[in-house]
């Protein structure tokens, strides 16, 4: 997609004097891809949606008292059934679902984005060099990422997880090199278009160095499908924290993870459901929110894409 300002006219007024000259919006990259993400329905649907649960996670230590509300053992409202005191009943611990899940978006949505964050972080630099110096660099690069690939992720995972010691911030690292290759392959292929047109010759020819060509002139025309991808790791992302975290490599308890509470609540599936419905159910909307506005990006960056 071009990232020329685009010019649109504007309506003629009439005046005392005659016609009006006729006026020129200009148009920014920016404001064309907003203006195509904001006609999507379900983009905006999934932004409301990752809006509401990123301002709970933000908002969560005001809202709620962590010793008491989140992790206090209230004996006497153990197994509770949903109520208008507890909209999503107790736990074993008479510990309210209902504020575990809303406080657990804290812990999910964190992991989720900052590991993406570290995959990006890999890959975009790995993917930009084997795409733009080629040869040998692109041999060995890709060839660790074929290896890299061929390990499925959530054994990786669990590999890292249990090596490193089960805490968040391991879970977070694990889950960021498994996102890598894809990172690696987006970016390569985006920089291989890039990197023989016009203007990076004439960035050579002008003496700039190769470091700040990639960095300042191959890598910002190269963000659309990067940006897309990342928003549609985030949902993997948060997916493979949670498995890790049912498995018990996760998040730590007594910490409302989502995984982790689907993992409490197993052994109670027959007789109190509600323990892993709710939990299960807010993984499937924070999910979905964020499938739903990376198609709408994608939509949005690339019209030839729509149906």
């Amino acid at each position: 997609m071009s990232i020329n300002n685009v010019t649109i006219n504007a309506p003629a007024t009439e005046s005392a004097h005659g016609p009006a000259p006729r006026r020129y919006v200009r148009k920014t990259q920016m404001r064309i891809v907003l203006h195509q993400l904001s006609k999507n329905k379900g983009a905006m649907v999934g932004l409301f949606i990752i809006l509401a649960i990123v301002l709970v996670a933000i908002f969560a230590d005001v809202l709620f008292d962590y010793d008491r509300d989140v992790v206090g053992i209230h004996i006497s409202q153990k197994l509770l059934r949903p109520s208008w005191a507890h909209p999503f009943g107790t736990d074993d611990l008479g510990r309210d679902i209902f504020i575990r899940v809303l406080y657990g978006s804290r812990y999910s949505v964190s992991v989720g984005v900052v590991a993406t964050i570290i995959g990006l972080g890999i890959g975009v630099v790995l993917g930009a060099i084997a795409g733009y110096y080629c040869g040998l660099a692109e041999d060995i690069i890709m060839r660790f990422n074929d290896i890299l690939s061929a390990v499925p992720s959530i054994l990786m995972g669990i590999v890292i997880v249990s090596a490193m010691g089960a805490t968040t911030f391991n879970l977070m690292l694990a889950i960021g090199i498994t996102s890598v290759p894809q990172f690696v392959r987006i970016t390569r292929a985006s920089v291989l278009t890039v990197r023989n047109q016009e203007y990076i010759e004439a960035l050579h020819a002008a003496g700039i160095s190769e470091a700040r060509i990639i960095a300042f002139h191959v890598l910002p025309n190269c963000l659309s499908p990067i940006i897309v991808q990342a928003t549609l790791r985030i949902a993997s992302a948060i997916i493979a924290a949670s498995s890790l975290s049912f498995l018990g490599l996760g998040v730590p308890a007594p910490a409302p993870e989502w995984g982790s509470m689907l993992s409490l609540g197993r052994q109670y599936v027959r007789t109190a459901s509600y323990l892993t419905i709710f939990p299960g159910l807010a993984i499937l909307v924070t999910v979905l929110a964020f499938n739903l506005l990376g198609d709408g990006l994608r939509d949005a960056i690339d019209p030839k894409l729509k149906k």
